[in-house]
């Protein structure tokens, strides 16, 4: 480095995707997918030839690749057990109804499941257990919930398999090998628990805060608890606080809506929710839009008393003084109220309430949409899905299971049904036990170490191969697989160590302490704006090459990266922060307020510890 290096044209090349890069990704907010952007760098560099056209889609076969499919295949095996219904109930008896106690077991308990799976599954199975425990308890979900998310993303240092990019992390540490100058030491990359002792850092850093000073910026809000022998036209707004109550409207023959279909009549000025219909001897929840009203159908709607005796009057319908035919269907213990959250990489996101047809595939009816602490409940059948939306919705609890088995969705409610296979615990835990064993004590790969586990899961049915293939988030893997060959390019063409050159030359003679400093605020500025996936692909390399040109130790440095990068808590931009923002009524503003102050001490204790350890 110090001869300096010449910008060549490759590198300039490779400086182009990389800016294209960032900007696809930032630009992903604006509905350009993040594996979208992914692809297309991948083609960009196989047509430039930066990559050779053997190498290109190595990636796709890649330990980290295989890995991360493996980690998504045995966490969906646990989840199908049942195992965090168990759980749950070991927090309630362990924490009974202390705000503390339970804040504590159930983040500790979602950042050690993290550092074993993916926290963004690990999370989305803490859910209903967090709707649980508020449900049983006086504690509001947003005391429980950004705890919760920001444990199960620290948990995800605990492990090198606890986090994408620390499982891609070896992998782009064997690329650099290949490009280290004659006579050079190469690096061993990392085992399963060498990173454990920053995670249980970090982990015990995130619970003392939210314990001690966090949960004092917390949003308070007072639960709402129903009572058992609540009137059932009252249960909607006594749970939820949702205006409006439950209706019965018989229609009449001089009635308008007679041979209309319910899709136009919801459009009808003044028109209140039609959450059910009896055409026939049976009344049913969650009428589709071309359902047929006739003559004599009862109409289960839900408004105020104002708007739903306005409507009457207007379509010359009668309202009934009780009710009669829905009084089972509406009862809390067949059916209520629930929270369906849109997760990363649902293929509803974009579509309008209406285009999903909820009501006709599975018979529920969205009643309000919960975005970023804003309740929308006008025209909600035209709203467009954004991540992280809450659909605030009605139907029965057996519907609901039903749509709690698709992927596109995330039922933040818990349901009263039982375990799905309780009786495959035993086969789980044990294939997930030989994983580790495999890892631990073996010198076979992360990748085949994970896979016996998986296939046992599917061999001892723990999982059907089509349920093995849908737990998988192939958003997550082609993103993966497409960026690996941009940070092979950044090596072989020279470009991260021109980088380094120009950092360096920048900062003049920087400290130790102020490069790793330096490295850690660009990784937790690139993952705020971009996938924390892309973040590490880009600087592990630079990094690396910092790390050569100053005599430092690049396995610390490429570690700061990969650590780094799971530092994203500020906005609401991580898939965890997405997915809880909407259940939690959480503003952009209680994330800057929170995450700022949990943004600087994960950097003060991982660099504390991280400079202890090498």
């Amino acid at each position: 480095m110090e001869g300096g290096l010449t910008l060549t044209s490759d590198m300039m090349l490779v400086l182009g995707i990389l800016v294209l890069t960032v900007v696809l990704f930032v630009f992903e907010r604006l509905k350009i997918r993040v594996d979208v952007a992914a692809i297309i760098i991948l083609v960009l560099l196989g047509l430039t030839d930066l990559v050779p056209a053997n190498d290109l889609f190595d990636g796709f076969a890649s330990n980290a690749v295989i890995s991360i499919i493996a980690v998504m295949i045995l966490g969906e095996g646990l989840d199908r057990t049942g195992v965090m219904n168990v759980v749950a109930a070991k927090i309630l008896k362990l924490g009974g109804s202390t705000e503390s106690r339970i804040m504590t077991l159930v983040s500790g308990s979602v950042g050690i499941i993290s550092g074993f799976m993916q926290n963004v599954g690990a999370t989305a199975l803490f859910m209903p257990v967090v709707s649980r425990i508020s449900g049983r308890t006086e504690i509001h979900q947003n005391r429980l919930l950004m705890p919760m998310g920001f444990c199960a993303i620290l948990g995800g240092t605990l492990t090198m398999v606890g986090s994408s990019p620390l499982i891609l992390l070896n992998d782009l540490i064997d690329d650099a090998n290949e490009t280290l100058p004659p006579g050079a030491q190469t690096m061993d990359g990392f085992h399963l628990f060498d990173v454990t002792p920053v995670g249980l850092a970090l982990l015990a850093t995130g619970i003392l805060f939210f314990l001690l000073f966090g949960r004092r910026l917390l949003p308070v809000t007072e639960l709402k608890k129903s009572k058992k022998k609540a009137k059932t036209k009252s249960y909607f707004s006594e749970v939820y606080g949702i205006k409006g109550n439950v209706y019965e409207l018989l229609v009449t023959v001089d009635s308008p809506l007679v041979g209309m279909k319910i899709g136009d009549a919801e459009k009808l000025p003044g028109a209140p929710l039609l959450l059910g219909i009896r055409n026939t001897d049976e009344p049913r929840l969650g009428p589709p839009a071309d359902e047929m009203i006739w003559l004599g159908s009862i109409l289960g709607v839900m408004g105020t008393r104002k708007q739903v005796g306005e409507f009457a009057l207007a379509t010359h319908c009668r309202a009934q003084p009780r009710l009669k035919a829905f009084a089972g269907l509406f009862n809390p213990a067949r059916a209520g109220i629930s929270e369906v959250v849109i997760p990363p990489g649902s293929n509803l996101i974009g579509k309008t309430v209406a285009e999903v047809q909820l009501r006709k595939r599975y018979g529920i009816s969205v009643l309000a949409i919960n975005r970023q602490a804003e309740v929308i409940t006008e025209d909600v059948r035209q709203v467009k899905l954004e991540l992280g939306d809450s659909l605030v919705s009605h139907s029965t609890w057996r519907d609901l299971a039903v749509l709690a088995k698709e992927r596109d969705f995330i039922v933040a409610t818990d349901l009263p049904a039982q375990e799905q296979r309780p009786n495959k615990v035993v086969p789980a835990l044990l294939f997930f036990s030989i994983s580790l064993f495999m890892i631990l004590f073996t010198d076979f790969q992360l990748s085949i170490s994970l896979l016996v586990g998986a296939i046992g899961m599917v061999l001892t049915r723990v999982l059907s191969m089509d349920e093995a293939y849908a737990a998988v988030s192939w958003k997550t893997v082609f993103l993966l697989a497409s960026l690996i060959p941009l940070g092979q390019a950044m090596l072989f063409t020279g470009t991260a160590a021109w980088i380094a050159q120009q950092v360096l030359m920048i900062l003049g003679h920087p400290s130790d302490l102020t490069l790793q400093i330096t490295l850690a605020v660009m990784a937790t500025l690139f993952t705020l704006i971009m996938s924390n996936v892309g973040a590490t692909t880009i600087l592990v390399p630079i990094a690396i090459s910092l790390a050569l040109a100053t005599n430092g130790n690049p396995l610390m440095y490429a570690l700061i990266i990969g650590l780094s990068t799971s530092n994203a808590f500020i906005i609401p931009t991580h898939q965890v922060n997405a997915l809880i923002m909407g259940p939690g009524g959480y503003t952009v503003k209680d994330y800057v307020k929170v995450g700022s102050i949990m943004s600087v001490l994960f950097l003060v204790v991982m660099l504390l510890v991280l400079n202890l350890m090498f």
